[in-house]
């Protein structure tokens, strides 16, 4: 007879949902997602908290590495690096916000996929070089964008990034979450093969790519429509 599946642990899934909904901490969110489904999965608080001490001191020289990449895109920074991104667009005059970030959607997926998350991130990609370039498609088609446009920009630019990772990694066989699904399934008796659980990864990730495409796709005329006066708003659809 198959044992019973304990269900509870599943609890720090939506401790996780609720955290971001309310837009708590992000850390403080997954620390107390961490410690729901531990105690929840019978473990006690000692041996709970010593798995995080472990957990930090396995992953410490992670944070180091990330640490050392932030003067080197500093100093990139101050020798113009946004600006060329920016001017290399510019001269595009076919570029769309909404084009340049369904290609790097599609791009920051692939690579995802292939195991290459190090080629894009939020530090060393989104702020100095793919947000200087939305910005620069929409100053070549509408103008300096106001406060609120850019934050808009900007911030789609750092979602596209998330979303083109999150969903391409998935599909990565040696990905840290396909390997620990494995490992769950397998002590509770279920078996598989990462090979599969990463196959089944594809048809999520093609749907991610297809509904924020759309959503890119649609940013422009949503901005203009909420951002423009009506009179200007009245000469761009002329």
């Amino acid at each position: 007879m198959d044992q019973a599946v304990n269900l509870w642990p599943l609890l720090g899934i939506a401790v996780v949902v609720i955290g971001f909904v309310l837009r708590f901490n992000s850390l403080l969110v997954v620390c107390a997602a961490g410690i729901v489904t531990g105690l929840a999965s019978g473990i006690k608080p000692l041996p709970l908290l010593a798995e995080f001490g472990h957990g930090f001191m396995k992953t410490r020289n992670l944070t180091m590495i990330v640490l050392l990449v932030l003067p080197v895109v500093g100093l990139m920074e101050r020798h113009g690096l946004r600006e060329q991104a920016r001017e290399l667009v510019r001269k595009m005059r076919n570029a769309t916000v909404g084009h340049l970030l369904v290609v790097y959607l599609l791009v920051r997926e692939i690579s995802a996929a292939l195991g290459l998350t190090g080629l894009g991130g939020h530090p060393q990609m989104v702020r100095p070089i793919l947000a200087p370039m939305t910005e620069g498609a929409w100053e070549q088609r509408h103008g300096e964008p106001t406060p609120e446009q850019r934050d808009k920009l900007r911030a789609m630019s750092a979602a596209t990034d998330n979303v083109g990772l999150f969903f391409g990694e998935d599909i990565f066989v040696a990905f840290g979450a396909v390997i620990l699904m494995h490992t769950f399934l397998q002590e509770n008796g279920i078996p598989t093969e990462p090979l599969h659980i990463a196959l089944w990864g594809i048809p999520t990730a093609l749907f991610a790519f297809l509904i924020h495409s759309a959503r890119l796709l649609r940013l422009e005329r949503n901005l203009l429509r909420h951002g423009l006066p009506a009179a200007k708003l009245k000469g761009e659809n002329a």
